[in-house]
């Protein structure tokens, strides 16, 4: 299957990354765009969804209304820590999603990926699963994420993030060109920390006041 990567251009997408993006933009304000652009990247992930159409009743008339198809199944996976800041905005527009989660840190001299936690919910092999976490920048973590998800069996695995470097875009699709990349830009690289360029700084760091 050919590598996929979307790059949503909306414009309060691209705006609203844009207040994300600046220094002064302060946790309360980052959290608060964190979770609107999630909610946005949502509505544009799931756009495929399978409708039905059952009869309702209007205040006027009778009609066949289109409504999503109860067999299909979502789970929201979240690379912890900075994941949850997107799963709160897509949660908002998929109530019913199970919700797992993926522990993993990176190695400050290696930069690769160690997980320290894993749970997800029981029936995830019949559920379609967004796997969410704002930064794809060297790429370890979503393939080390990812490769721990497909064990479990998904129906099937969508990769959604805020921003990609170019560097973890074609790590991630050399282990996993299955798996489509959702996000809002491809930013121009990796600094020599790993870091992408121009960027937003560390997301989780931005999202929870730490450093």
């Amino acid at each position: 299957m050919a590598a996929e990567v979307h790059v949503i251009t909306h414009p309060l997408v691209q705006h609203k990354l844009s207040l994300l993006r600046h220094v002064d933009t302060h946790t309360q304000d980052f959290r608060k765009l964190l979770k609107e652009v999630a909610m946005l990247l949502a509505y544009e992930v799931t756009r495929d969804l399978p409708l039905k159409y059952v009869p309702i009743q209007t205040p006027l008339t009778t009609m066949d209304a289109p409504m999503l198809a109860a067999d299909k199944k979502m789970a929201i996976i979240s690379i912890m820590r900075a994941g949850q800041g997107l799963l709160d905005g897509m949660l908002e527009l998929i109530p019913t999603a199970k919700v797992g989660h993926i522990g993993l840190y990176r190695q400050p001299s290696s930069l690769m990926a160690v997980e320290y936690y894993f749970k997800l919910p029981t029936d995830i092999e019949q559920r379609d699963m967004l796997v969410v976490d704002p930064m794809l920048a060297t790429g370890n973590s979503a393939v080390a994420a990812v490769d721990r998800l497909k064990e479990a069996g998904p129906l099937s695995i969508k990769f959604v993030c805020l921003l990609a470097a170019p560097e973890g875009i074609a790590h991630f699709h050399s282990e996993h060109p299955d798996v489509p990349i959702y996000t809002a830009s491809v930013d121009d690289h990796l600094d020599a920390q790993g870091y992408i360029l121009p960027g937003l700084g560390d997301a989780g760091d931005r999202l929870y006041g730490t450093r």
